[in-house]
């Protein structure tokens, strides 16, 4: 850390992630359900124009608001300014997650923006423009939507629980895996759902819409936010042996706490 580098508050923090957030999905929200130009990062990683125009959105608050502060963005990668290197704080930006779903009109995209303090999340926001839904959270006070605090579900067995999941985009390579997963939960919950955007899936887990959420493979700027949001809602992020949470992403299992430990087991089975 540079010594006069500012220290940051939680709350400080969520005031300007709401900003970026806004400013991203302002422009999500105008584009979506336009026809949608689009390339392939990979087999089916898809980067549109409102991706990049989001993104560059977003940057451009962080460049005002917190201008000596590391940046790792979906798009555009790591990016340092001034003395970013030595910076304690690191945002982690998806400014368009569920870029598929965009390009395909179907409504279930994000922007989400995170804040990391040497490692650990002090505050984020995911913006859904086509409902109109605001999710934050900074650590120590709790988890909102749109203003108002929200908390985990009750449910106590996967037999009663609606899950949710989401594919790697490597699937191809690991299908057998990702579908004795699938099926290992299918047999067992009342309800599976796969939408597509990692981050709203953990956003409904804090409101208490969907009881559990696991996947493979996702990305810091996917769970940044979303991870942290679960957390002040009550609720817990874990790899899928039940370790301390990396932002990596490599194993993800977000649940409401009370089916954590039935989540575990039944993936190690699988």
């Amino acid at each position: 850390m540079s010594g006069s580098e500012k220290t940051w508050t939680p709350r400080a923090l969520l005031t300007v992630a709401r900003e970026a957030a806004r400013a991203g999905a302002a422009i999500v929200g105008r584009n979506f359900g336009r026809a949608q130009r689009y390339v392939r990062k990979g087999t089916i990683d898809l980067v549109t124009s409102t991706d990049l125009a989001s993104e560059k959105a977003v940057l451009e608050v962080l460049a005002r608001r917190v201008p000596g502060h590391a940046v790792l963005a979906e798009e555009s990668g790591a990016q340092e300014r001034g003395n970013a290197k030595a910076s304690e704080y690191r945002w982690l930006i998806d400014p368009l997650d569920g870029t598929t779903n965009f390009a395909h009109g179907y409504p279930f995209v994000c922007t989400s923006v995170g804040v990391a303090r040497n490692g650990v999340m002090q505050a984020g926001v995911v913006l859904d423009p086509v409902r109109g839904e605001l999710y934050a959270a900074a650590r120590g006070l709790g988890a909102t939507l749109n203003g108002r605090r929200i908390h985990v579900s009750g449910v106590r067995r996967v037999h009663d629980a609606l899950l949710v999941t989401g594919f790697p985009y490597d699937v191809f390579k690991r299908s057998r895996r990702v579908m004795r997963e699938t099926e290992a939960f299918l047999v067992r919950a009342q309800g599976i759902r796969r939408d597509g955007s990692a981050a709203l899936n953990l956003c409904y887990v804090a409101a208490g819409r969907f009881d559990g959420f696991w996947e493979l493979k996702l990305h810091p700027w996917d769970v940044a936010a979303g991870s942290l949001i679960v957390a002040e809602a009550g609720g817990k992020v874990t790899d899928y042996a039940g370790g301390r949470y990396d932002l990596s992403g490599g194993e993800t299992i977000a649940s409401n706490g009370l089916l954590h430990p039935e989540m575990k087991k039944i993936l190690k089975g699988a």
